[in-house]
């Protein structure tokens, strides 16, 4: 209004334009998508011309001449970029795209608008890096870079040097996907199918590494099996066992990595295991059909969405994990980790840490592609409009022992690598075999001293708040989101569909490392100023987690018949309250993965918001990676298992609000009757 900045007032006229009555129909829609993208292109070629330094865009001198500087957006600007959206919304259904349904097309175009802002130009910022020699332009260097010896170098088939980055990513990943999925499954199947009696303490172990600290199973791993562990020196005295570096390399990372991932497996097949229609099975038991040969003809083939959606995850989790390999990875190295030093060494070479990040996505979008192959177009459709009332087939007697036969060693094992963590934070200095009762770490991290009222003395208590904040506020963002995306991809159809669900993988295909100073090159400076605000640690967590809560919607939509909908639309409802009403009901299992699994996230994150901390908002995973560095491991283990507690009952209590999807089915003691005789079977209220 006073005039300085004149350049803004054209979003005033746009805005004006929007309100000129015309007819409704296509005039009208062509209207609002005209000032709506007009508004949103302005606001950021003007936000991008003219920054804290006046004019960035010297060409455009002559036109605007030497406009004073300007701040970053706001949240006035906030507001008018959400209502241009909703213009360019109303506009475009107005013109019948998106089957003229305003709010199916407000949930696209704010979507892919969110998406490009914070997942998209984020990764283009630095990814272009990878062409550039300091501040020349030279493609050439890219080539050169990608295809580097130290990336596809197969020197380790014929001599003892190692192969190259992407071969060693590549085997760390597969393996990590393929082990912590056939875990998952095994886990699932006792859990659904197997009359386990202790549920609640089986859940709870299943859980457990869902929820730790970086760094922490690394260094338990390190305490059990490093060349002075607990366990190589016993086997070295009793049984003359030579002692040696084995943890360091890929048989440590893989069994960190599997630790961390067979639990997000287990979720995701957990959900699907009991959204398979019983009444499929006993078809087959009926036709006289064995109880193994149900499962590898009726079971099996149900589940390969849900296995395909974790074994993506659990392939692009060990792409972008840094932690593990930074502590155990020896001699191994893998991309997530030269890409870290690559930026944060002493050679800082952004160009390089560039290439390689494309190298990752590469491997990322081909796993991408060898699913949706594997999944093909065929129908894995198990929850439809009609009633069902049947009983799921046990499993077969040979796959339950195989089954126990992986499951009890290894929540065993769980157990022993957790054991050590609590030990830890309650003896002197579980490291160096100090095992000395003390309460000296929980005091120093959490002291509490009443002086006037209840004080915070202990050191974590700042870095512990601000962590709960913001996973408290990040993780029901990230979830709503996430099957918001996953219903869109999969039960509605418009234009770039498959490119919406595309961009949603890229940030978790990036370590995040690097998305991290993606989010500092991209939003330092204005138009869009986060560096230092807490906003930007959730957005950075949001955009980084979506990916699970897509994938699990995915996976569970897939079982969900599309009849409901067309049911719900038939009789007059729309799209908003289709999904509100028969849609989400029946996804809570997904609901719940991607809220634990966002919310544990964002409290244990520490690669992606490492450069995103400030004085002001310090997370825990930064204070714990601090004690870690100062040599203070039984003060880091101390914080971690409080941290673990903290995100256990928070875990428990997410899926005990959520609750499960009730599809309505008779539990397994109760009889079926003959089909002249309804009024016999008890009918349970569903979903």
């Amino acid at each position: 209004l006073s005039g300085a900045r004149w350049w803004l007032w054209p979003v005033a006229l746009l805005l004006a334009a929007a309100a000129v009555p015309l007819a409704r129909g296509r005039a009208q829609g062509t209207l609002l998508v005209g000032a709506g993208a007009g508004i949103l292109a302005w606001t950021f070629v003007m936000g991008e011309a003219i920054g804290l330094r006046g004019l960035d865009w010297e060409w455009l001198a002559p036109l605007l001449g030497d406009p004073p500087p300007q701040p970053a957006l706001g949240w006035g600007a906030f507001l008018v970029l959400t209502g241009a959206t909703g213009l360019l919304s109303a506009g475009l259904a107005a013109r019948g795209a998106f089957r003229a349904d305003a709010f199916i097309a407000f949930l696209v175009t704010g979507s892919a608008l969110l998406l490009f802002l914070f997942v998209f130009a984020p990764l283009a910022t630095i990814l272009l890096a990878a062409v550039y020699e300091g501040d020349r332009f030279a493609p050439e260097a890219l080539a050169e870079r990608l295809t580097a010896p130290e990336a596809w170098s197969l020197a380790c088939i014929a001599t003892h040097q190692g192969c190259g980055v992407v071969w060693n990513t590549l085997l760390l990943a597969t393996l990590t996907g393929v082990i912590s999925t056939a875990i998952g499954l095994f886990f699932a199947l006792l859990a659904v199918r197997g009359g386990v009696r202790a549920a609640p303490l089986f859940r709870a172990m299943t859980i457990l590494p869902l929820i730790t600290p970086p760094f922490v199973v690394a260094m338990a791993l390190i305490v059990l099996f490093g060349r002075t562990g607990i366990v190589t020196v016993f086997l070295w005295e009793w049984f003359d066992i030579p002692r040696s570096r084995w943890i360091y390399g890929l048989p440590g990372v893989l069994l960190a990595q599997v630790l961390a991932q067979a639990p997000i497996a287990f979720l995701l097949l957990d959900g699907a295991l009991r959204a398979i229609s019983p009444s499929l099975e006993e078809a087959s038991a009926t036709m006289g059909a064995r109880r193994f040969t149900i499962f590898r003809t009726v079971t099996w083939p149900l589940l390969k969405p849900a296995l395909a959606a974790a074994f993506l995850l659990g392939f692009v989790e060990s792409l972008s994990d840094f932690g593990n390999p930074l502590v155990l990875g020896g001699d191994f190295d893998v991309l997530s980790t030269r890409i870290f030093f690559a930026i944060a060494g002493a050679r800082h070479d952004p160009g390089r840490a560039a290439a390689l990040a494309i190298l990752l996505l590469a491997l990322t979008f081909g796993a991408f592609a060898l699913q949706a192959w594997w999944l093909g177009k065929r129908r894995y459709t198990t929850v439809t409009g009609k009633g069902d009332s049947g009983v799921p087939a046990p499993l077969p007697r040979g796959l339950k022992i195989g089954a126990s036969l992986v499951v009890w060693p290894w929540m065993a094992f769980t157990a022993i690598v957790y054991g050590i963590i609590l030990v830890g934070a309650f003896v002197r200095d579980i490291g160096r075999g100090d095992m000395t009762f003390t309460w000296r770490h929980i005091i120093t991290a959490f002291e509490l001293e009443w002086h006037d009222g209840l004080a915070l003395r202990g050191a974590a208590w700042d870095s512990l708040l601000t962590t709960i904040q913001v996973a408290a506020v990040a993780a029901p963002i990230t979830a709503a989101l996430g099957i918001l995306l996953a219903w869109l991809i999969a039960r509605q159809d418009f234009r770039g569909r498959r490119l919406l669900e595309f961009v949603t993988m890229l940030s978790f295909a990036i370590p995040g490392t690097v998305v991290g100073v993606a989010y500092v090159m991209s939003f330092n400076v204005p138009p869009i100023e986060l560096t230092g605000t807490a906003l930007i640690l959730i957005l950075c967590f949001v955009f980084r987690n979506l990916p699970v809560g897509v994938r699990g919607g995915i996976a569970a939509l897939a079982q969900i018949d599309k009849s409901l909908d067309e049911a719900s639309a038939t009789m007059g409802a729309g799209a908003f309250d289709t999904l509100r009403r028969v849609v989400m009901p029946l996804l809570r299992p997904a609901i719940v993965t991607a809220l634990a699994f966002s919310f544990v996230h964002a409290m244990t994150a520490i690669s992606a918001v490492i450069f995103l901390v400030s004085a002001q908002h310090n997370l825990a995973t930064v204070y714990i990676v601090g004690r870690v560095e100062a040599g203070e491991i039984a003060l880091a283990i101390a914080y971690s298992t409080v941290l673990i507690f903290i995100m256990l009952a928070v875990v428990l209590a997410i899926e005990k609000l959520v609750g499960r999807a009730q599809i309505g089915r008779r539990a397994s003691s109760e009889t079926p009757v003959a089909r002249n005789a309804p009024a016999a079977v008890p009918v349970r209220a569903g979903a």
